[in-house]
């Protein structure tokens, strides 16, 4: 097959893609897209709930494996849209629906790379996995399958980067904080404020400076979004509760945070998961050092993707702008895709690592 028939393959797949809602956790018509499309032209093709993933047919227990991995689920729509996000809208070069960007194009294209890939030697082998549960970090996702893989060395991970290479991406630990203080009348001065016990906690949390701070990251990022307090008008309240986004770079785990938030910040602080880490790749990776030599952009990225939950080394590279990700009419370019899947293959035909 050409270049060409792998393009519009491609394309024709990510309208089947848009066609069907895949709303996290109720993906199993798009699982099912997948699973029969690759079944199709592969042998070794796997499914857990709606991940669905395929082996090369040659795949070889003495050579390191690579992982390409992007997701098949998507937000809900939301409010604003003129289209039907449902319905594949192809005009000029744009192609609109719900997951054209986020990450439809990338999973179209990591699929038509693996096709090109695998049909010629490599010192490697390939995996190619489309995984659910992603847009909410769902322990039904990418994270229930890593271990029913063979040992991965490698992975490529589909988000919408414009094809420029993101080494390293922020993790996410969101914590929640309690603060008691005692019940009385409000027209009496009775009881202890926990709201003013509060303010002086969350200045603090506003401030907190952690030592260590990354090139591409940044610090990491400490955000009080949410706070509840109170039954009535009349009542000193006694408790304040809140919640704390906090963003970590690669120099610290979301634990080593957490403990370093406990020893400084006087109140209860309970996460409600540590497991969504920051990752980062060394530029010096044969793969990271391909993309500078084509001239791509290396950046440090804040959205958090499947790279929070895999265990080994990995890269963010994949079609499309951010920006548009969750948005009214979103939309790919077609060559945003035929760009992708190109670029795909220069970085990984011949790779060694």
């Amino acid at each position: 097959m050409t270049s060409d028939d792998y393009y519009y393959k491609a394309i024709d797949l990510l309208k089947k893609l848009i066609s069907k809602p895949s709303i996290s956790r109720d993906e199993t018509d798009a699982a099912n897209i997948i699973e029969n499309y690759l079944r199709h032209d592969f042998k070794n093709v796997y499914r857990s709930g709606n991940n669905v993933w395929v082996v090369q047919d040659d795949f070889d227990d003495e050579k390191p494996t690579i992982l390409l991995n992007s997701h098949i689920d998507t937000v809900k729509p939301v409010a604003g849209w003129n289209k039907d996000p449902f319905s594949p809208i192809q005009e000029g070069d744009y192609i609109y629906g719900l997951g054209s960007n986020d990450a439809g194009a990338s999973v179209v294209s990591l699929i038509h790379a693996f096709y090109i890939i695998t049909s010629k030697l490599q010192s490697y082998n390939l995996i190619f996995l489309a995984s659910c549960e992603e847009e909410v970090s769902g322990k039904n996702g990418i994270e229930s399958v890593i271990t029913q893989l063979p040992n991965i060395s490698f992975a490529i991970v589909g988000e919408p980067t414009k094809m420029n290479g993101a080494i390293a991406e922020k993790g996410l630990m969101v914590v929640d904080g309690i603060v008691k203080g005692k019940a009385g009348h409000a027209a009496r001065n009775e009881g202890i404020n926990a709201i003013y016990k509060t303010l002086p906690i969350i200045e603090k949390l506003k401030n907190f400076d952690l030592e260590k701070e990354s090139p591409l990251l940044g610090k990491t990022k400490f955000t009080v979004t949410q706070i509840q307090s109170g039954t009535q008008h009349n009542v000193v309240p006694d408790s304040c509760s809140f919640v704390v986004d906090i963003r970590t770079n690669e120099c610290y785990s979301n634990l080593e945070v957490l403990e370093l938030l406990k020893a400084n910040i006087d109140c209860e602080l309970t996460p409600r998961s540590t497991r969504l880490n920051s990752s980062s790749i060394s530029p010096c990776h044969p793969f990271v050092k391909r993309l500078e030599i084509l001239g791509r952009e290396l950046f440090g990225s804040p959205t958090l993707s499947d790279q929070a939950l895999m265990p080994f080394i990995s890269i963010k590279i994949g079609p499309g702008d951010s920006a548009r990700s969750h948005t009214a009419d979103e939309y790919i370019l077609g060559s945003e895709i035929r760009e992708a899947i190109e670029l795909y293959v220069k970085l990984l035909d011949g790779l060694k690592i």
